[in-house]
């Protein structure tokens, strides 16, 4: 387990401020945040109606998930039209009211970018599918069948998509396949084609000449390719398809310089990119300003852990353990050392719900753990992502929910490869589950009555029955709940901002199965124990003058000063100002 412990230090005068560096974003998932409408799916209106609620937490910037015109199959990152708005959400006249309403509060709007890959109902695919001759063709990625020793056509090649079997579909209009990385709706562009770059980078502008403020980058690290498509080398022995490496084509990072060149760098704006199987150095290519590309990404290390190999082991939950988890989270504070940016979030629409995968989900520990979580997530480098519903501590939706309940084309496509393949297909599915999309996307939860305050209609995707015991009208006004922990803290890393967002990072204890401890600018000692048992620390280090600030639990309940060790009840968590003697 390599650790980073020793970096040059980076003086806090010597990092460059910026609006997005301290900036708190709140994701917004729109299907599952406020239906105003009465269909059972969220809107915009939905948006604006809850902006003071969002200012009250702390929050500075949304960040949507894809609310443009779609078919809805992998919900809104298949886009038909990247300039119309899909109806359920509303229309272009809410996104410029939205954007008002923000600036007003002196709030701002993030976007999400999808442009590895558009809708196969885009007006862009159903000219490129047409002919071999339209104009449009080469904007995708077609290729022939390949013709085995016993004359018999199949795929260009083996490679296995995101979501299950091929990566190509065969069209018969042309007789040929098209690439698709995640579901077969879902072609991918060809960013080989100067055209193709061209309408992208206009699409991006007519956005942010509206008012946007920035971007979240869908699978950004996938829009270039191997353009020789190769078989991908054999993983899973006998498997007809292979999982391949789909990172940093030979072009990508001359794509993302041109995109900042042409778009970017003319707007003081956001952008951070979807980029997995990353390390940190490889990170720092693309979020360094030297490179002049974008300024952050999200790193999935962290939300990884606990999950093995390739194909469908990327998706099944293992064991995992505290040192295995604080060595991912350390690893990547080093970004502040190198001159980069980090993102810090624990959850968001494609992650399991923090509380239920970090934390521990019992009624006994959920709101604890909750806080643990909000602690830390508050008092690490870079800048701070929340996903709704995080901050009242809504957990996985309960894992004996029938298959039929979960909506998400993954989870589907997933469970039925399982089916077909596997010899024991219910103990696979259940070790499935957890980590499934589904959990983070369900209604959001905003009071105890009928329909959780979500819709006066039947949801689109069915709500946890915990809608009762966790929701935002029963924590807004109780300065005891978790969102009144979270508002707290958050404004506890905007008035130590020096230290807390831009200061270095030093982790201590690294071995120790239930306490995460490190120290921010030589100034904050943060202590948290992950556990639910009572746990004496040993400080590794002389802190016995420093004084108490904020915890997790009463202020009475710690020492005003440190001594060599510090009593931390289960599930609980402090903050010192580090005073050495």
């Amino acid at each position: 387990m390599t650790v980073i412990t020793e970096t040059q230090f980076v003086a806090n005068a010597d990092i460059p401020r910026a609006w997005w560096k301290s900036a708190v974003v709140y994701q917004i998932y729109p299907a599952s945040f406020l239906d105003t409408n009465g269909d059972g799916v969220g809107d915009l209106r939905g948006v604006i109606n809850k902006l003071d609620y969002l200012k009250n937490l702390g929050v500075d910037v949304i960040w949507l998930s894809p609310i443009f015109k779609s078919p809805q199959v992998d919900m809104g990152y298949d886009i038909s039209d990247y300039r119309d708005i899909h109806a359920p959400y509303g229309t272009v006249a809410d996104v410029d009211e939205l954007i008002a309403e923000l600036h007003k509060r002196g709030m701002k709007l993030v976007l999400d970018l999808v442009v590895n890959h558009t809708s196969d109902q885009h007006a862009w695919f159903l000219e490129s599918k047409s002919s071999k001759t339209n104009p449009k063709r080469d904007w995708y990625y077609w290729r022939p069948a390949k013709v085995d020793a016993d004359g018999n056509k199949k795929e260009p090649n083996n490679w296995q998509s995101v979501f299950g079997g091929s990566t190509w579909k065969h069209d018969e209009t042309t007789d040929e396949y098209f690439l698709h990385y995640f579901d077969e709706s879902q072609p991918d562009l060809n960013f080989e084609n100067v055209e193709v770059r061209q309408a992208v980078y206009d699409l991006m502008k007519f956005w942010l000449d509206k008012g946007a403020d920035g971007y979240r980058m869908d699978v950004i690290a996938r829009i270039s390719k191997n353009v020789a498509f190769p078989d991908a080398p054999e993983q899973v022995p006998g498997a007809r398809y292979q999982d391949f490496d789909r990172r940093a084509g030979p072009r990508l990072h001359e794509f993302l310089q041109e995109m900042n060149r042409e778009v970017l760098s003319k707007y003081d704006c956001l952008t951070v990119g979807e980029l997995n199987f990353v390390d940190p150095k490889t990170m720092l290519n693309f979020v360094h300003p030297d490179r002049k590309e974008i300024q952050t990404g999200f790193s999935f290390d962290h939300v990884n852990v606990g999950l093995k190999g390739m194909g469908l082991g990327r998706h099944l939950v293992n064991p995992w353990t505290l040192p295995e988890w604080k060595d991912t989270i350390t690893r990547w504070q080093w970004l502040r050392e190198a001159g980069g940016w980090h993102a810090l979030y624990l959850e968001n629409h494609d992650q399991p719900r923090s509380i239920s995968r970090f934390g521990d989900d019992s009624p006994e520990w959920r709101w604890a753990s909750g806080r643990v979580l909000a602690l830390l997530h508050t008092t690490l480098f870079g800048t701070v992502y929340l996903y709704q519903g995080e901050e009242i501590g809504m957990i996985n939706v309960p894992l004996d929910w029938p298959i039929e309940d979960y909506q998400d084309v993954q989870t589907q496509i997933l469970v039925k490869e399982i089916n077909e393949t596997c010899e024991n297909p219910a103990k696979v599915i259940q070790q499935l589950l957890p980590k499934m999309r589904d959990h983070p996307r369900t209604p959001m939860q905003w009071t105890a009555e009928a329909g959780a305050g979500f819709s006066t209609a039947k949801p689109w995707m069915r709500l946890p029955e915990d809608f009762t015991v966790c929701n935002v009208e029963a924590q807004v006004n109780d300065p005891k709940s978790l969102f009144s922990f979270w508002k707290s803290v958050l404004a506890f890393r905007r008035e130590h901002e020096d230290a807390l967002v831009y200061g270095s990072y030093r982790e201590l204890s690294h071995e120790d199965e239930a306490i995460f401890a490190y120290v921010r600018d030589d100034k904050f000692l943060v202590v948290l124990n992950f556990s639910k048992n009572q746990v004496v620390y040993s400080l590794p280090e002389k802190f016995s003058s420093s004084k108490f600030l904020i915890s997790t639990t009463e202020e009475s309940e710690w020492p005003a000063t440190l001594g060599d060790k510090l009593a931390l009840p289960p599930w609980t968590g402090a903050v010192y100002e580090v005073s050495k003697q």
